[in-house]
């Protein structure tokens, strides 16, 4: 359950605040907060997400109700680079920075008991016992 967007026009510093905001939230948890933040990355990072999500209902057959954001990750993508002119006849470099973004969704397993959870050698008796 993946989706990517390559060479989106923003640097990755500025798109990395917002993809760590989310990072390891639930799903509905993290569409209901970027829906609300005001950084310009919202809105393809919201995106991207509702992207992966119905790559996880249409290839996994995946409820969103368990799905998390487990991994996202904004590299840097390739740099345009312009020129302003300045005094003298001279150049100045100016680079506009692109990013990588991917975002990786995974379901969260959830155990029936907490007595379970705490203690798998009464579950192993509790199946003992049943078998005889």
């Amino acid at each position: 359950m993946k989706a990517s967007l390559n060479d989106y026009r923003q640097s990755p510093r500025k798109v990395r605040l917002v993809a760590n905001f989310v990072k390891g939230k639930k799903v509905s948890q993290a569409l209901s907060v970027l829906n609300f933040m005001t950084k310009d990355a919202a809105q393809p990072i919201k995106k991207l997400i509702d992207s992966a999500l119905a790559n996880a209902k249409n290839n996994s057959d995946v409820s969103s109700d368990f799905l998390f954001i487990k991994d996202i990750q904004v590299n840097p993508g390739a740099v345009l680079k312009r020129r302003m002119p300045r005094a003298r006849g001279t150049a100045f470099q100016i680079k506009k920075r692109t990013s990588h973004i991917t975002i990786v969704l995974e379901e969260k397993t959830i155990v029936n008991s907490k007595s379970e959870a705490r203690n798998p050698k009464k579950k192993e008796a509790k199946q003992l016992i049943a078998k005889s």
